[in-house]
């Protein structure tokens, strides 16, 4: 259960800073008495969305056992769209590497960041094994998105 409470502003806080609030903590001791057990996390000022975020893995080719590029985002239809409209400089740009070929995802950053890492390390000879074991065909997952 996560429920938002409006932080007090003073020259400490900015005002509209709220805290979200989730299950069992210690209490602790305030000038009205002992305040409930909770755990507080602190939020950005502004609208909130209670929502599970997703974190992709994804490696681009620019042709069946070409050049491959592995990256991770939070957005995969956006960033596969940036890659194939060429408006991010850089190693996809110039090897026109615009085709999603695999991609897996997993709601923890730092999960989909070491999976990228490690798959960066992987020989080449295992990462087309990858591709091919979940899409034959390298076909543009992009359009089933």
């Amino acid at each position: 259960m996560e429920e938002a409470i409006k932080y007090p502003s003073n020259k400490n806080n900015p005002p509209g800073l709220f805290l979200f609030v989730r299950g069992p903590a210690l209490s602790f001791r305030t000038r009205r008495g002992v305040t409930p057990p909770r755990t507080v996390i602190p939020a950005q000022a502004g609208i909130q969305y209670n929502k599970e975020m997703q974190y992709y893995i994804y490696i681009l080719a620019n042709k069946r056992n070409g050049t491959l590029y592995i990256g991770v985002t939070n957005d995969l239809k956006r960033r596969v769209y940036e890659h194939k409209e060429k408006l991010i400089e850089g190693f996809t740009k110039i090897y026109s590497i615009d085709r999603l070929v695999y991609f897996e995802a997993t709601p923890d950053v730092r999960s989909a960041i070491a999976r990228e890492k490690c798959l960066k390390e992987w020989h080449r000879n295992w990462k087309l094994k990858l591709i091919e074991k979940e899409n034959p065909e390298w076909k543009d997952l992009y359009d089933d998105l």
